[in-house]
């Protein structure tokens, strides 16, 4: 598993679709990131000061970054997915990996570790933006953590799906279209379950999002990582049974 995930991973790198969307990604955050500090020096500060209330440069600029982040990523990881097997499939190889002596199970999870290493290194540069602000001001490290976990475990779990998603067709648009109005369809859940006219618990529940939104305000709760845990295996044992399925075929 380990030696498929580091080729898959090298292979990965080799492409220019990964680096075209973690410089979009950067560039976007970025902007997104000074747009922030320039609004709170300008207008928030000045009413915090005012108003003596309790919140920082933490619960403005950093809740609002990795907000944004989580939501732009829903765009971006279908397409860093739609290749993971859509790609092997059109090309006629995903048939000689079958073939080789690993298990379906290695190479999904292969696949997925390629993936996470790369979302290792997205979430790392992302942090620097908020990390940044160290240089010139306090920061709450724990919420910042807070947050990077669950950004981390937010990603992971667009992973398995795409993953998944990427395993039923051959056609790599067509598994990156897939992803997105997956996605999109259970981020829309958390708007739908926290309507104030009629709240529902079992949308929000099912979001994504809505336990995203926990560890970036800082709250670590055990729900939250249970709940990224089972998706992110629910997805990974779907792939592995679609390979194990197409080789008995």
């Amino acid at each position: 598993m380990l030696n498929i995930g580091l080729s898959e991973f090298r292979r990965f790198l080799r492409t220019p679709m990964p680096w075209l969307l973690l410089a979009a990604v950067q560039l976007i955050l970025a902007y997104l990131f000074f747009a922030q500090i320039e609004d709170y020096i300008s207008k928030i500060q000045p009413q915090i000061i005012a108003s003596q209330a309790a919140y920082g440069v933490t619960d403005i600029v950093l809740t609002r970054v990795f907000t944004f982040a989580g939501i732009l990523m829903l765009a971006i990881m279908p397409l860093l997915t739609m290749r993971s097997f859509a790609e092997e499939r059109q090309n006629h190889t995903l048939t000689l990996l079958r073939a080789a002596p690993v298990t379906a199970t290695q190479i999904v999870l292969g696949k997925f570790l390629a993936i996470e290493l790369f979302l290792i290194c997205l979430i790392a540069l992302i942090s620097l933006m908020p990390l940044s602000l160290l240089l010139g001001t306090s920061l709450d490290l724990g919420q910042l953590s807070s947050a990077i976990l669950g950004l981390f475990l937010l990603l992971s779990s667009f992973a398995a799906a795409g993953l998944y998603l990427s395993s039923l067709t051959k056609h790599a648009m067509m598994a990156a279209l897939a992803g997105f109005a997956f996605l999109l369809i259970l981020a829309l859940l958390h708007f739908a379950g926290t309507r104030s006219d009629q709240p529902s618990e079992l949308l929000t529940y099912l979001s994504h999002f809505s336990h995203y939104l926990s560890f970036v305000n800082g709250i670590i709760d055990s729900r939250d990582i249970v709940y990224y845990l089972l998706f992110i295996a629910l997805f990974l044992v779907l792939s592995i049974r679609k390979l194990d399925n197409e080789r008995l075929g």
